[in-house]
């Protein structure tokens, strides 16, 4: 037995939660990438910081290694299109920011437009969780929290095929 897998109780359990779902965008020496995120939450009020996980099979996790920040968007649970732009393709084929609209922050990094909400900070930190790197922002830009609800979340995300296997 792998020691590394899951037991099927946990994976229940985890299945059980239904977390938002995210597109994390960044840029790093002209080039910009995203991808769709299952794994961030808020890791500390004061001062705050937001950890937000990338698989290490990804363009975006590979460009985020070099990158100084992170830009995190909110989905509102009718942005499938969105959400499947980023998710169920990989930057390494497509330019998938030819296929939304967004604008480059003070800083660059893309922003997309439409979604209910974002925010974006420096990376603080980076750790390795495995098949996934955590990265810590400390968001110092965000907009829209007056317009988050309902939002996407990863239940309603279950039938998009991954762009690159988990």
């Amino acid at each position: 037995m792998d020691p590394d897998a899951p037991t099927d109780e946990f994976a229940r359990i985890a299945a059980a939660s239904d977390s938002p779902m995210f597109i994390v965008t960044t840029c790093h020496d002209g080039d910009r990438a995203g991808c769709l995120v299952g794994f961030g939450c808020q890791v500390s009020i004061a001062p705050a910081r937001f950890l937000v996980c990338l698989s290490v099979k990804n363009r975006t996790y590979r460009l985020a290694r070099h990158a100084s920040r992170l830009a995190v968007h909110l989905l509102g649970s009718d942005q499938d299109r969105l959400a499947r732009l980023f998710g169920s393709y990989t930057g390494d084929e497509i330019d998938k920011f030819r296929g939304c609209a967004w604008k480059p922050d003070v800083h660059g990094v893309p922003i997309l437009d439409g979604v209910p909400a974002w925010f974006a900070g420096p990376i603080t930190a980076a750790t390795e969780f495995g098949d996934h790197t955590g990265f810590v922002i400390t968001p110092d830009s965000a907009t829209g929290a007056e317009r988050i609800a309902p939002l996407l979340t990863m239940h309603s995300a279950l039938g998009i095929d991954p762009g690159h296997p988990a």
